[in-house]
Protein backbone atom coordinates (compact mmCIF):
# COMPACT_ATOMS: atom_id res chain seq x y z
CA UNK A 1 0.00 0.00 0.00
CA UNK A 2 3.02 2.10 0.57
CA UNK A 3 4.73 1.28 -3.05
CA UNK A 4 5.29 4.18 -6.04
CA UNK A 5 1.98 4.77 -7.82
CA UNK A 6 3.75 4.48 -11.00
CA UNK A 7 4.62 0.61 -10.16
CA UNK A 8 2.15 -2.26 -11.48
CA UNK A 9 2.89 -4.79 -8.88
CA UNK A 10 0.82 -7.18 -6.99
CA UNK A 11 1.37 -8.97 -3.57
CA UNK A 12 0.46 -12.66 -3.42
CA UNK A 13 1.24 -14.83 -0.03
CA UNK A 14 3.91 -12.07 0.70
CA UNK A 15 5.59 -12.07 -3.15
CA UNK A 16 5.54 -9.34 -5.56
CA UNK A 17 4.32 -10.24 -9.08
CA UNK A 18 5.04 -7.34 -11.43
CA UNK A 19 2.59 -6.81 -14.07
CA UNK A 20 3.62 -6.86 -17.38
CA UNK A 21 3.79 -4.20 -19.35
CA UNK A 22 0.67 -2.11 -21.01
CA UNK A 23 -1.96 -4.71 -22.33
CA UNK A 24 -2.42 -5.39 -25.60
CA UNK A 25 -5.20 -3.54 -28.07
CA UNK A 26 -7.45 -6.70 -27.74
CA UNK A 27 -6.88 -7.25 -23.98
CA UNK A 28 -7.81 -3.53 -24.13
CA UNK A 29 -10.96 -4.25 -26.22
CA UNK A 30 -12.15 -7.03 -24.36
CA UNK A 31 -11.78 -5.32 -21.18
CA UNK A 32 -13.99 -2.07 -21.99
CA UNK A 33 -17.25 -4.55 -23.85
CA UNK A 34 -17.13 -6.39 -20.27
CA UNK A 35 -17.16 -3.45 -18.63
CA UNK A 36 -19.46 -1.93 -20.59
CA UNK A 37 -21.88 -4.88 -20.11
CA UNK A 38 -21.75 -4.77 -16.49
CA UNK A 39 -21.82 -1.71 -16.29
CA UNK A 40 -25.23 -1.44 -18.00
CA UNK A 41 -26.31 -4.53 -16.33
CA UNK A 42 -25.71 -3.36 -12.90
CA UNK A 43 -26.96 0.40 -12.94
CA UNK A 44 -29.14 1.12 -10.06
CA UNK A 45 -28.23 -2.55 -8.80
CA UNK A 46 -26.33 -2.96 -5.52
CA UNK A 47 -23.35 -4.92 -7.01
CA UNK A 48 -21.07 -2.51 -8.53
CA UNK A 49 -18.17 -3.13 -11.32
CA UNK A 50 -14.63 -2.09 -11.09
CA UNK A 51 -11.78 -2.55 -13.50
CA UNK A 52 -7.70 -2.46 -13.22
CA UNK A 53 -5.88 -0.58 -11.90
CA UNK A 54 -8.34 -1.07 -8.70
CA UNK A 55 -6.67 -2.72 -5.76
CA UNK A 56 -8.21 -5.97 -3.77
CA UNK A 57 -7.03 -6.36 -0.31
CA UNK A 58 -7.61 -9.96 -0.18
CA UNK A 59 -7.82 -11.67 3.64
CA UNK A 60 -7.46 -8.03 4.32
CA UNK A 61 -10.34 -7.58 7.08
CA UNK A 62 -9.53 -6.47 10.37
CA UNK A 63 -5.59 -5.92 9.39
CA UNK A 64 -3.74 -3.03 9.30
CA UNK A 65 -2.54 -2.39 5.38
CA UNK A 66 1.13 -3.54 6.74
CA UNK A 67 -0.56 -6.78 7.61
CA UNK A 68 -2.25 -7.98 4.15
CA UNK A 69 -0.18 -10.16 2.37
CA UNK A 70 -2.48 -10.42 -0.64
CA UNK A 71 -3.31 -7.32 -3.13
CA UNK A 72 -4.33 -8.11 -6.37
CA UNK A 73 -5.45 -6.07 -9.58
CA UNK A 74 -7.83 -8.04 -11.17
CA UNK A 75 -9.24 -6.71 -15.01
CA UNK A 76 -12.40 -6.56 -13.58
CA UNK A 77 -14.25 -6.74 -10.20
CA UNK A 78 -17.75 -7.15 -8.48
CA UNK A 79 -18.55 -6.14 -5.43
CA UNK A 80 -21.98 -6.64 -4.14
CA UNK A 81 -21.22 -5.52 -0.59
CA UNK A 82 -20.79 -1.91 -0.12
CA UNK A 83 -19.04 -1.98 3.19
CA UNK A 84 -16.01 -3.76 1.09
CA UNK A 85 -15.38 -1.00 -0.33
CA UNK A 86 -12.81 2.64 0.83
CA UNK A 87 -11.31 4.73 -0.84
CA UNK A 88 -8.49 2.31 -1.20
CA UNK A 89 -10.03 -0.33 -3.16
CA UNK A 90 -12.16 -3.69 -2.02
CA UNK A 91 -11.07 -4.99 1.15
CA UNK A 92 -12.12 -8.37 0.89
CA UNK A 93 -13.32 -10.91 -1.61
CA UNK A 94 -14.93 -9.70 -4.40
CA UNK A 95 -18.51 -11.71 -5.51
CA UNK A 96 -16.85 -12.19 -9.27
CA UNK A 97 -13.20 -11.88 -10.93
CA UNK A 98 -12.69 -11.88 -14.29
CA UNK A 99 -9.21 -11.79 -15.49
CA UNK A 100 -8.03 -11.40 -19.09
CA UNK A 101 -4.86 -13.57 -20.40
CA UNK A 102 -1.60 -11.80 -21.70
CA UNK A 103 0.79 -14.20 -23.04
CA UNK A 104 3.36 -13.14 -19.44
CA UNK A 105 0.38 -13.40 -16.94
CA UNK A 106 -0.78 -17.41 -18.18
CA UNK A 107 0.35 -19.00 -15.19
CA UNK A 108 -0.48 -16.26 -13.08
CA UNK A 109 -3.80 -16.32 -13.59
CA UNK A 110 -4.42 -19.91 -14.61
CA UNK A 111 -2.97 -21.33 -11.28
CA UNK A 112 -1.53 -19.00 -8.83
CA UNK A 113 -4.35 -16.62 -8.74
CA UNK A 114 -7.01 -18.97 -9.55
CA UNK A 115 -6.16 -21.23 -6.46
CA UNK A 116 -5.36 -17.94 -4.26
CA UNK A 117 -9.54 -16.96 -5.49
CA UNK A 118 -10.71 -20.39 -4.52
CA UNK A 119 -8.86 -19.98 -0.82
CA UNK A 120 -10.54 -16.22 -0.75
CA UNK A 121 -13.61 -17.58 -1.65
CA UNK A 122 -14.49 -15.50 -4.73
CA UNK A 123 -18.09 -16.85 -5.94
CA UNK A 124 -17.17 -16.23 -9.83
CA UNK A 125 -13.60 -16.30 -11.50
CA UNK A 126 -13.72 -16.29 -15.42
CA UNK A 127 -10.54 -16.48 -17.32
CA UNK A 128 -10.75 -14.40 -20.92
CA UNK A 129 -8.72 -15.48 -23.92
CA UNK A 130 -8.43 -12.75 -26.16
CA UNK A 131 -6.63 -14.57 -28.86
CA UNK A 132 -8.93 -17.13 -29.26
CA UNK A 133 -11.94 -15.74 -27.64
CA UNK A 134 -12.83 -17.63 -25.08
CA UNK A 135 -14.10 -17.34 -21.62
CA UNK A 136 -13.52 -20.28 -19.21
CA UNK A 137 -15.57 -20.56 -15.79
CA UNK A 138 -15.44 -21.15 -12.35
CA UNK A 139 -17.97 -21.52 -9.95
CA UNK A 140 -17.18 -21.50 -6.25
CA UNK A 141 -19.26 -24.54 -5.00
CA UNK A 142 -18.64 -25.84 -0.94
CA UNK A 143 -15.78 -24.19 -0.83
CA UNK A 144 -14.00 -25.33 -4.29
CA UNK A 145 -14.12 -24.47 -7.62
CA UNK A 146 -16.42 -25.90 -10.04
CA UNK A 147 -15.34 -25.81 -14.07
CA UNK A 148 -18.57 -24.70 -15.72
CA UNK A 149 -16.92 -24.59 -19.12
CA UNK A 150 -15.04 -22.86 -22.02
CA UNK A 151 -17.21 -20.50 -24.11
CA UNK A 152 -16.71 -19.45 -27.63
CA UNK A 153 -17.22 -16.04 -29.39
CA UNK A 154 -20.40 -17.92 -31.10
CA UNK A 155 -21.82 -18.84 -27.43
CA UNK A 156 -24.17 -16.60 -25.22
CA UNK A 157 -23.78 -17.24 -21.69
CA UNK A 158 -25.34 -16.58 -18.50
CA UNK A 159 -23.15 -15.14 -14.74
CA UNK A 160 -24.68 -17.36 -12.90
CA UNK A 161 -22.89 -14.71 -10.35
CA UNK A 162 -25.39 -12.25 -11.56
CA UNK A 163 -28.98 -13.25 -11.77
CA UNK A 164 -30.86 -12.47 -15.09
CA UNK A 165 -27.47 -11.49 -16.61
CA UNK A 166 -26.86 -12.96 -20.23
CA UNK A 167 -23.83 -12.08 -22.27
CA UNK A 168 -23.30 -12.50 -26.44
CA UNK A 169 -20.14 -13.09 -26.77
CA UNK A 170 -20.52 -12.08 -29.91
CA UNK A 171 -20.46 -8.53 -28.31
CA UNK A 172 -17.58 -8.82 -26.28
CA UNK A 173 -14.73 -10.49 -28.71
CA UNK A 174 -15.86 -7.14 -31.06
Amino acid sequence: MTWDEEESIQLIDGAIFNISPGPSRKHQQVLRELSAAFSVFLKGKECEVFFAPFDVRLFGQNKKDNEINNVVQPDLSIICDSEKLDDKGCNGSPDMIVEILSPASVKLDCWIKYRLYEEAGVKGYWIVDPVNESVEMHLLTDGQYIFKGVFAKSDTISVETLSNLVLDLEQIFI
